[in-house]
């Protein structure tokens, strides 16, 4: 599944999977629970294709990240969690994406990290990387 129907709810925990889309909104399942709920055009919500973390030189779409983390741990759990020390996050995402701009990106955007791969690791929806690596085989289709 791409990360395109995979949502973040502001105020809600966890992430949410995009079952249907109403008038005033649309209906999204929890990963969590499985509890389904409905959610209003006026929320806050994060679509995770849409994501992305600055490094010093570009912005790194989470996808990306979600797949280095994923080669990192060979597609296990992350070794860290979210409630680590904060030095040991820094540090595990500092091995994850050595560029990531720590002035831009927090802590507390570390935690959200490792909680959603891991989350969307538990629910086998971290197979987005045929999506990523497309562009790829094409330019070495090309060569």
């Amino acid at each position: 599944m791409s990360l395109e129907k995979i949502l973040s709810i502001t105020g809600k925990p966890g992430l949410y999977k995009l079952i249907a889309q109403t008038r005033g909104g649309f209906v999204a399942e929890s990963l969590l629970d499985k509890k389904r709920v409905s959610v209003n055009v006026r929320q806050n919500v994060s679509v995770l294709s849409e994501i992305a973390i600055y490094t010093l030189t570009e912005e790194v779409p989470l996808k990306k990240v979600l797949n280095i983390i994923k080669e990192k741990e060979n597609g296990q759990p992350t070794t860290v969690t979210a409630k680590d020390s904060n030095d040991k996050l820094e540090e595990y995402f500092f091995s994850v994406l050595p560029e990531y701009d720590e002035d831009r990106v927090y802590v507390s955007d570390i935690k959200k990290i490792v909680q959603w791969y891991n989350l969307l690791q538990q629910h086998d929806l971290l197979d987005f990387s045929e999506d990523v690596e497309k562009p790829k085989s094409k330019t070495d289709e090309e060569e």
